[in-house]
């Protein structure tokens, strides 16, 4: 019997689009139901015309139905992966521009620090309505393959409250293998230059790594190549290489700290710690400019804000291209597809994905979401002990899991205070920020995005008043101390 994907959401035409074409490059499951649903029906609509289109150039017969009803779309869903960003644009405008009054600058702000909290309080009570629908309409074992940020506080609140089977999905594991990989290729050859004799090429599928820790603070704690663990010359590698010594400072520093290369970007990694964003005459020491994931303050929202700006003037001009042809070899490394392969086939999927830990990393609590290795098969998810973190890699991970708790309870309960300690034990904000600044920034956050927290109905007004009776606080007028401009 075909299966049902229910994708929530998606209106991206790049990642979906892709998504599904992942999915239907695998011969058994081109039959499937495909549930497309979001709340923008002109974004929407121009997703569905591209993948109708596809389908009927490749000859499947695929079902697709495009709704605006979530409901619709889960009824009788196998699977649901959802791709939301709650508030859009505008909300995450808020989470870079705010804190940046208080002097926090942020990279991305989508994961941990002020932001990455405020997103999450966004999120959460949508992705309990989500597992609520789930738990009434779809199939009653039905995967929840959850892809958007915060990711670990998401898939967090799925599986503590929302009482459905969520897997968080991100792609960030496979981006530093990739580095390793050429950081290896450079050691072995000792100077040769690539084609000349006796040079020799090393890719991902020469390197078996292990990672293990939290969602964008995962460790590299195995890297084999050739039968031996290079972890111990990874930092010469990094340190020689004409790329990465530029554009991965951050990671290379903690690397030459901790002993272990930490799978996300230098932006990225650089907001999640104390150390490289607190002095804004420092932050420039750290980043590089050549790409906004290196460290360029508020970096992903220019780039999602010049995404939205191509799209509405030349996305349209996408059906006028030629159809995408699917094939096996050309599916990308995204997990979902290869998860509902294996789970559907029996073919064995290995990756890496974030689960509640239980005592996966008996160092870590056990009731925090974790990213870790697992295998995928008709027999479900399967995931292998991996072991005590490293002490200093399990503090870092700590310190981030203290933050997500406190944060994921505050936006389950709708709790104020504890939204304020999520906020200072956060690394970075409280690097920069004193108790009354945070407690401050905080209220100013949750009136600015009044709209998208239901939770908080009955705080927002004694916000507005602590606001109104307090000095104000946040008064830099400076856009961060590396932003560049946003193109039309």
């Amino acid at each position: 019997m075909a299966i049902k994907v229910a994708i929530i959401g998606a209106g991206s035409v790049g990642f979906t689009r892709k998504l599904v074409q992942d999915m239907l490059s695998v011969p058994e499951l081109t039959d499937m139901n495909l549930a497309l649903m979001d709340i923008n029906e002109r974004n929407l609509d121009l997703v569905v015309q591209l993948i109708l289109r596809d389908i009927k150039a490749n000859n499947l017969p695929t079902q697709v139905l495009a709704t605006t009803d979530r409901r619709a779309a889960l009824e009788g869903a196998d699977y649901v992966v959802n791709t939301t960003r709650i508030g859009g644009l505008e909300a995450f405008q808020l989470d870079v521009d705010i804190p940046l009054k208080y002097g926090v600058d942020q990279c991305v702000a989508d994961t941990l620090c002020a932001g990455g909290i405020m997103y999450g309080q966004r999120n959460i009570p949508q992705i309990l309505a989500f597992c609520k629908d789930i738990r009434e309409v779809a199939k009653s074992d039905a995967l929840f393959l959850n892809y958007a940020n915060p990711n670990a506080m998401n898939t967090w609140a799925a599986n503590h409250y929302g009482g459905v089977q969520t897997l968080g999905l991100c792609h960030g594991v496979y981006g530093g293998h990739h580095q390793i990989a050429q950081v290896i290729e450079l050691l072995i050859n000792d100077g040769k230059e690539p084609g000349s004799a006796g040079y020799k090429q090393v890719t991902t599928k020469d390197v078996d790594i292990t990672a293990a820790g939290i969602n964008h603070q995962t460790w590299y704690i195995k890297v084999l190549y050739d039968g031996e663990d290079w972890t111990g010359r990874l930092l010469e590698g990094f340190e020689r290489h004409p790329e990465y010594s530029k554009t991965e400072k951050v990671r290379i520093d903690m690397l030459r700290r901790f002993g272990y290369y930490s799978t996300e970007s230098n932006g990225h990694l650089s907001e999640y710690v104390p150390w490289y964003r607190k002095r804004p005459d420092e932050i420039n020491n750290w980043i590089d400019l050549s790409s906004w994931i290196n460290g360029e303050t508020g970096g992903y929202l220019r780039v999602c804000v010049e995404g939205r700006n191509w799209f509405r003037t030349e996305a349209p001009k996408m059906v006028q291209e030629e159809p995408t042809m699917y094939t096996y070899d050309t599916r990308s490394h995204e997990h979902g597809s290869w998860i509902i392969e294996a789970r559907e086939t029996g073919r064995i999927y290995r990756g890496h994905f974030n689960v509640v830990n239980h005592d996966c990393i008996p160092n870590l609590p056990a009731d925090a979401i974790v990213e870790v290795p697992g295998y995928v098969d008709k027999t479900g998810v399967n995931i292998p002990r991996v072991g005590p973190l490293p002490l200093g890699c399990a503090a870092v991970c700590n310190a981030s899991i203290s933050v997500q708790r406190l944060a994921v309870e505050a936006a389950v309960h709708g709790d104020v205070t504890l939204l304020k300690q999520a906020m200072m034990m956060d690394p970075l904000t409280g690097a920069v920020c004193d108790p009354y600044e945070i407690s401050q920034m905080t209220d100013e956050m949750l009136v600015a995005q009044a709209q998208w927290l239901p939770q908080y109905a009955d705080e927002i007004p004694k916000a507005k008043a602590r606001l109104a009776s307090e000095k104000p606080l946040g008064t830099r007028t400076w856009k961060g101390a590396a932003r560049l401009e946003t193109k039309a």
